[in-house]
């Protein structure tokens, strides 16, 4: 026992020929990902709790629906790693990392999106939360002209460099 002290052992029923070791672990690994999406369902990104129905078909339904915001968020969040503080280049992270048991690796774009706080392209980095927040600063004015016979007409505030590149990432027009 003394031996094993700070080693943790991971054992699975899944044979070695459909899952190696290596795999074994960083599928164990992963499970990060999973418990962080539901501390994010639970509390400040979508807010499923509390539950207000009663009714078993309603709080199915608002689980669902929060399940459905997450894969879309989830999918956001892919299309927008390059200017978020994400990686957005897992390949190179996992080539640096020798051994699936060592800590994950940044890339060398994502250490330069940190120190910089910028993109390459000189784009201000976000959280997803600033991000949303900076998106929500375009707005649609209906303009009423005070000349006779002038109709109204409706003008969307110009996007920022930042806001156009988060539309161009998630494929969007203004």
């Amino acid at each position: 026992e003394a031996r094993l002290d700070g080693i943790d052992v991971i054992r699975t029923s899944v044979p070695a020929t459909t899952l190696d070791a290596p795999d074994v672990v960083k599928t164990y690994k992963s499970l990060s990902q999973v418990e962080s999406a539901f501390r994010g369902l639970k509390a400040f990104d979508l807010q499923i709790r509390p539950i207000f129905h009663r009714l078993e078909q309603r709080v199915r339904a608002h689980v669902l629906l929060c399940l459905l915001a997450y894969y879309v968020e989830w999918h956001m969040r892919q299309a927008l790693a390059p200017i978020l503080f994400a990686e957005d280049d897992p390949e190179q992270a996992q080539a640096l990392r020798t051994s699936v048991v060592q800590p994950a690796q940044r890339s060398e774009s994502a250490k330069h999106k940190a120190g910089r706080r910028q993109t390459c392209s000189g784009v201000p980095v976000h959280s997803f939360r600033s991000l949303l927040a900076d998106l929500a600063t375009i707005t649609k004015n209906t303009i009423q002209p005070t000349l006779e016979d002038a109709q109204p007409f409706e003008k969307i505030t110009l996007p920022t460099p930042s806001q156009r590149q988060a539309f161009e990432l998630l494929n969007l027009s203004v």
